[in-house]
């Protein structure tokens, strides 16, 4: 199984003034894909098709797509994973406003908790997993930092012998952690604006957490 792993939001704590005038996103969205290798080219195939039909050149971040092609994109992925129910997508959005003070002195740990709400779910009968994270967004002090913190749980909380092989990516290179940025965009749009109408055709076929809401 591959896990790829793409954020929306930020991790500042400015409250006083707006998002995107001074001021930080007052939710971070984690996306996560789940993807059993015998599927790995279908969410490629979605964002490839994206490209085609929209003449991209160069790689186009969700936050730079129109509302229509977010609803595209999200009837796409929605078809997906209902004829591959093995393919599971998990979404954890945060509401930092009501994050306590301690905790945002170390932002990572917050990244890294997330995290580990939501891998454990699905790896714990899995040997082997290939974790592929965004190297260019990821927020954790060191390359190795997040997996170790979840194999420390699947290991000790969970019970679970799986390992964690670390392969961060650069998303230009890799459509599945593009198709990652799609679903984290489209769910914290849905969080920070209400811009809900990409999220409500992806939510009843995913999984969304709730934290310190």
């Amino acid at each position: 199984m591959q896990i790829y792993l793409d954020e929306s939001g930020d991790l500042g704590w400015n409250f006083s003034a707006p998002y995107g005038n001074g001021g930080s996103s007052r939710y971070l969205a984690l996306a996560f894909l789940f993807l059993p290798l015998k599927h790995r080219r279908r969410p490629k195939n979605i964002i490839r098709e994206l490209y085609r039909k929209y003449k991209w050149k160069d790689e186009k971040k969700a936050s730079n797509s129109t509302l229509r092609q977010k609803e595209l994109f999200c009837k796409k992925a929605t078809n997906i994973i209902t004829k591959y129910p093995d393919i599971n997508i998990d979404i954890i959005v945060v509401n930092k406003t009501n994050v306590q003070s301690h905790i945002r002195e170390d932002a990572n740990k917050l990244y890294n908790y997330m995290s580990g709400l939501v891998i454990p779910d699905y790896v714990c009968e899995k040997n082997k997993v290939e974790f592929i994270p965004d190297k260019r967004s990821v927020k954790v002090e060191s390359g190795n930092s997040l997996v170790d913190y979840l194999e420390t749980k699947l290991w000790f909380d969970h019970n679970c012998a799986t390992s964690i092989k670390n392969h961060p990516q650069e998303s230009h290179k890799n459509y599945n952690l593009q198709f990652a940025d799609w679903l984290a965009h489209c769910a914290w749009i849905h969080f920070e604006f209400s811009n809900s109408t990409p999220f409500n055709i992806l939510s009843p076929k995913i999984n969304t957490r709730r934290l310190f809401f």
